[in-house]
């Protein structure tokens, strides 16, 4: 059971439901059964992006992409006079492939290393991607070059706009996954552990009462 499931049998539970039947099938659909009725999908709301053929999480170019960055920094060594230096970076979809981008960040960064003025500057560019030297640490570190944060394009918007494009996107990638087995249960749920553009704390959608419509679930 990951996160979201236990976050959805503690939701249940807390509005009185006693008859909660976790994977009664087994490992597939449905997450949940109430009341041997009411079947019941989780799904984690995140933001995605539609462009190009395949649907991806943002998450799912952001987490490498930070981890690449963050591993070229750790590489450039020692500070060269003393100082480290907070690097930021930049970036929308598609960015440019990893191979060649590397190149160009380790060359402006071993640039900027050795260089007699040293100044806040976006440092090096590519296919949609910017690095940033911004500002000096307040004491040195075991590297030249420290992480402090990216900012993704992507990320955020008009926030019930995105919600409702996300909800729906989830609602259909859900209608197909139980479209084979959807005829055993009278009734289908799916309930959304919501993240998106929140400071980190435990909110779900899915209420009984007043509950969404979408496509394919009486609930949602």
């Amino acid at each position: 059971m990951d996160a979201s499931e236990k976050l959805v049998q503690d939701h249940l539970h807390h509005r009185d439901y006693v008859d909660v039947v976790y994977e009664p099938d087994g490992n597939v659909a449905p997450d949940f059964l109430v009341n041997g009725a009411i079947a019941i999908e989780v799904r984690r709301l995140n933001q995605n992006h539609f462009g190009g053929p395949n649907t991806k999480g943002l998450e799912e170019a952001a987490i490498p992409l930070w981890n690449q960055v963050k591993d070229l920094l750790s590489s450039m060594g020692a500070p060269t006079k003393g100082e480290s230096w907070f690097v930021h970076f930049e970036f929308n979809r598609p960015v440019e492939r990893w191979k060649t981008l590397r190149k160009k960040l380790r060359s402006a960064l071993a640039a900027f290393a050795v260089a007699t003025k040293q100044e806040r500057a976006i440092i090096a560019k590519g296919r949609n991607f910017e690095l940033e030297v911004f500002c000096r640490t307040s004491k040195p570190h075991a590297t030249m070059f420290v992480m402090a944060g990216y900012t993704d394009k992507e990320s955020g918007g008009w926030l019930l706009a995105e919600m409702e494009t996300n909800i729906r996107y989830c609602a259909r990638k859900k209608e197909e996954k139980i479209s084979k087995v959807r005829s055993k249960y009278p009734e289908w749920w799916l309930l959304i552990r919501h993240k998106l553009f929140m400071k980190p704390r435990r909110r779900l959608l899915g209420r009984r009462n007043n509950g969404a419509r979408v496509r394919g679930f009486a609930q949602a």
